[in-house]
This record gives C-alpha cells, structure tokens and sequence, in this order.
C-alpha cells in the first residue's frame, strides 16, 4: 500500500502501525466498531490519518445498515458518530472529519439509501485525496525555510503514515530532499511509543533520506553543540492563538529550541486548528494506559505496582513557535490574527 488507510472492496483497509518496522501488515475492517478499537489501539494514528478513518468508520456503519427509512438511518450514523468521536480526545481532525461527514448526511433526505451510502463514500474518499493534496502544498511551501545544507529534528511521526499520504513534518523534509537540498534528520524516539524511532526512522530509510535516530534525552546536547538548524513537528490540534498540541516532549523541544535560537515549525492541515477553542489551555490531553510506560515490546521494565502518569501529548504556546506551515502558506505571529486571514485566504 502507498497510503496507510483506503477504501476496498467496501472494507476499510490500513497498515497495522504498532507492528513497524519489524512487520508490515495491511489490517481489514467491515465493522466500524472494530476499526474505532484499532484506532483505540493506535494502529492508525496520526491527527489527519485519525480523520480520515473516522470518516471511512461512518461509512461502514451506513453500509452496513439495513433500513430504507432515512431518520433510523440518521439514528444509526449518530450511534457510530458517538462511538467513533470517544475513540482519541486530542486529535481535532477526528472530530472535524465526523462533523463533515455527518452534516453531509443531514442533506440526502430526498436520496435512495443506496444513493446515500455512495455519496458518503464519495466524502470519505473526498476527506482523503484532499489531505494528500494538503500535504504536498505544506512540503512545498515548508521547504521554503529549509537552508540549502539543514539538519533538521522532528519528533514523533508526521509522515505519510500520519496522514492520507506524503505528511506533514516529514512532507516538508521530502519536499527540501526533492529539491535538491542536502538533508540531515535527527529523529526523536519518541518515547513512550517509540514511534520516531519505528515509523520516523522507518519512513525516511524507506525514502533514502539520510536519518539518524536520537534519544529524546539527548535533544538538547545535540541542539547545544551545533548540529541542529531548525525543528520541525507536527501537530494534532491548533488554538486560535497559535498554541499547539502534539505528542508529549514537543513542548520541551520548543524550549530548547528557544534557548538555542533555533527556529521552531509547526507543519499541519488547516483542518487541524480548532477557531473554537482560544488557548492551548482549553485542549483535552489524552491520558493512556500505564502499560505503555512500565512495558517495552511486552517486557515489564518497571516495578510491579509503581504509579504511572501517561499523557499523550503536551501543549507547546504559540510565543516558542516560529511558523506554522499550512496547506495555504506559512502562518507567522501573530497567530490569532494572522491564523483567520490564512482560512479566509
């Protein structure tokens, strides 16, 4: 597969990522239940990547349902809407997604149920291609800040496994690679997760894009020392005010960056800002299970009964970013201001 979810043969079908890079498995779904636990599961992952199952969740629901009167059709759809809605609390792409398709559905009153279903899969399929095309206009405005020779260090996963296709961090790391520009990434593990380390890495070497993987401790020696131009992350949801959520030691990265006087980016779809919230205060964080701290590949490496805090991500405010990169250009400070223009633009 060339995309890490697509539609086939009316089953969802995507990479299982908490198998990389070790294995590469494609995982099938035909009930939306079933896909929202693999979300659960983070065999998807990735703001916009969440989105667009999340659409395709619906999509299985409408499929699978039987009636031909529109208003239990409505009612169905809205169980799965919830159901899919409670499966990620942080990334807004989710909840923007299933509000889109949702609000598509409320309009095909007049429709055979059979011309419904298609044109839901017609939005589904929409949501995708749009993000794909999103994120190659990131990379191609994002390579803009990147110097002929950079070293540049990302954080987590914004590849194309995060999204429809290309990414966002990564996409514009592949857009300065493609012009010619002599690359150098440093790539966070990522911990607890080590999704830098599986999926970054992975990603990069998949590409030949030269990438050398670091400790996410180790972050600041190498910022210190001189052998990092700028930072660049993704993002999965996006104040009013520029303030950003994405995967925890984001923020720490932004600080050092600072303290550093690197340039710090944030790169992500348009459908990642959130005008409903004002601050980064207002975004829910994401608590996970303590597993995920106290095991590595299922071995325990922690004493048994120890107390575990896990959020998921942390917010980075908008004072330690120097740009966001969208689809439509690149948003500088001030952010609320600059943020509305952009989206009216």
């Amino acid at each position: 597969m060339d995309k890490p979810i697509i539609w086939e043969n009316n089953r969802v079908k995507m990479i299982d990522q908490t198998k990389l890079p070790l294995i590469l498995e494609i995982v099938e779904y035909s009930d939306y239940r079933d896909l929202g636990q693999a979300i659960r599961e983070l065999k998807i992952r990735g703001a916009p990547a969440l989105g667009i199952a999340a659409a395709m969740g619906l999509v299985l629901c409408a499929f699978s349902c039987s009636t031909t009167n529109f208003n239990e059709f409505l009612a169905e759809l809205t169980i799965a809407e919830h159901f899919l809605r409670s499966t990620r609390p942080t990334a807004v792409n989710l909840f923007w997604a299933i509000e889109r398709m949702m609000n598509k559905a409320r309009t095909f009153s007049n429709l055979s149920m059979e011309a419904i279903k298609e044109e839901l899969l017609a939005e589904a399929l929409l949501i995708a291609a749009e993000d794909e095309e999103m994120c190659r206009n990131i990379g191609r405005f994002g390579q803009e800040i990147v110097p002929e020779k950079a070293n540049i260090l990302t954080h987590c996963n914004a590849g194309f496994l995060a999204t429809g296709g290309y990414g966002t961090a990564l996409g514009v790391i592949r857009s300065a690679f493609s012009a010619g520009k002599k690359i150098q990434v440093y790539a966070d593990e990522t911990r607890p997760l080590l999704q830098g380390a599986r999926l970054t890495a992975w990603e990069l070497m998949q590409d030949k894009i030269p990438v050398k993987l670091i400790a996410d401790n180790m972050a600041g020696y190498f910022m210190n020392s001189g052998n990092i131009d700028l930072v660049i992350t993704g993002a999965d949801r996006i104040a009013e005010n520029g303030d950003t959520a994405n995967k925890i030691g984001t923020y720490s990265l932004a600080v050092l960056a600072k303290e550093n006087k690197i340039p710090f980016y944030i790169a992500a779809p348009s459908s990642t800002i959130d005008f409903s919230i004002g601050t980064g205060e207002e975004i829910c964080i994401e608590e996970r299970k303590s597993e995920e701290i106290t095991n590595i590949g299922g071995v325990s490496i922690a004493p048994k009964g120890v107390e575990v805090c896990n959020p998921a991500f942390d917010v980075t405010p908008h004072r330690y970013i120097s740009g966001i990169i969208t689809e439509k250009g690149i948003v500088r400070p001030p952010f609320g201001e600059n943020l509305r223009k952009m989206l009216r633009g």
